[in-house]
């Protein structure tokens, strides 16, 4: 079953992590990918911060165009993956191994995606 994995930070938090530490992670980042590339089907795309956000939603029927991110949330997805997996239980497996667990505020999000069949009954 194919599921996003959404990694997720708080600047303010990612802010106060020193430099040193935070080159240690993304050489742990790129250690993680190339140690499960079995299992993923999309290696994603790290993004930029929040605050280069632009979100488009509906005002009285109308399209409007507003800078930032949608959510006021403290915590922004900074990437995402998708991977193969048998089921949850293995992607909850693969996602607990994601090197920047241990900073204050990171999170891995685990979505299933719909396939075809799911989504269009064919």
């Amino acid at each position: 079953m194919k599921y996003v994995l959404m990694f997720t930070s708080n600047p303010e938090l990612d802010a106060a992590v020193p430099e040193e530490r935070s080159q240690a992670d993304m050489e742990r980042m790129y250690e993680w990918f190339t140690t499960n590339d079995a299992h993923i089907v999309d290696g994603g795309a790290a993004l930029h911060g929040a605050d280069t956000a632009t979100t488009v939603r509906a005002d009285r029927g109308a399209p409007v165009v507003i800078d930032g991110p949608f959510s006021e949330a403290k915590e922004v997805i900074g990437g995402f993956s998708i991977i193969d997996v048998p089921d949850l239980d293995a992607a909850i497996a693969l996602a607990r191994t994601w090197p920047s667990l241990d900073l204050p505020g990171n999170a891995v999000e685990i979505r299933a995606m719909y396939d075809d069949e799911e989504l269009f009954g064919q």
